[in-house]
């Protein structure tokens, strides 16, 4: 008996690929995937470098604003500095005026203690002070009214220590002879300006 195969050889192919995919089928699902990663690492990398830009730039603004607050603390600093010398300058100037007040209140004392202890025919020509201690120079007709103006001048409460320093005859144009003395006394500073002299030295150390 003869039989015929009625079915055609390419549906039997079909049943065959049919339980598996073709391999342009499986290509085609495998380049989407690719893409879309490939798509996923660029998104990434410009949402960090977005990020790294945004980064810079707040740290540039924050270095600018560092830069202008700087340039401005240095004008205080400059200004700061001018003041301290301008108040340096002040300080000197009024201790001055102090010390200059206070030698003027000891110039008129002591120029009273040695005026109204002088006895007659003895004239002072010359007077100096300097740390308490006071130098007298005059002229004299003889030594006891010099002996006499050394004992005034120890019996002053302002004065101590009264020393002659010298004694020298010399002669007028006329040729009358008299006597050239120099004197030495520590003066005894009052209470009120003993205390702020004391004020004065504990400011300045």
């Amino acid at each position: 008996m003869i039989r015929i195969n009625l079915l055609k050889p390419e549906k039997k192919e079909i049943r065959e690929e049919s339980f598996g995919l073709a391999p342009e089928i499986k290509e085609k699902r495998k380049t989407p995937i690719a893409s879309l990663l490939i798509l996923l690492a660029i998104g990434a990398v410009a949402f960090l470098y977005f990020l790294q830009d945004k980064a810079i730039k707040t740290e540039r603004d924050l270095l600018s604003v560092a830069q202008e607050e700087k340039k401005q603390l240095q004008y205080v600093l400059v200004a700061l500095e001018k003041l301290e010398e301008q108040k340096s300058t002040l300080t000197r100037k009024i201790n001055l005026i102090n010390d200059l007040k206070a030698r003027q209140e000891i110039a008129v004392r002591t120029m009273d203690e040695l005026s109204k202890n002088i006895p007659g025919w003895v004239w002072l020509t010359e007077t100096s002070y300097e740390a308490q201690e006071i130098t007298i120079k005059g002229r004299a007709l003889s030594n006891n009214l010099i002996a006499d103006y050394v004992y005034n001048l120890e019996n002053s409460p302002h004065l101590s220590n009264v020393k002659i320093e010298s004694i020298n005859q010399r002669s007028q144009q006329s040729g009358s002879p008299y006597l050239e003395f120099s004197l030495t006394a520590i003066y005894d500073l009052p209470l009120s300006i003993d205390s702020s002299e004391e004020a004065k030295q504990g400011e300045q150390k």
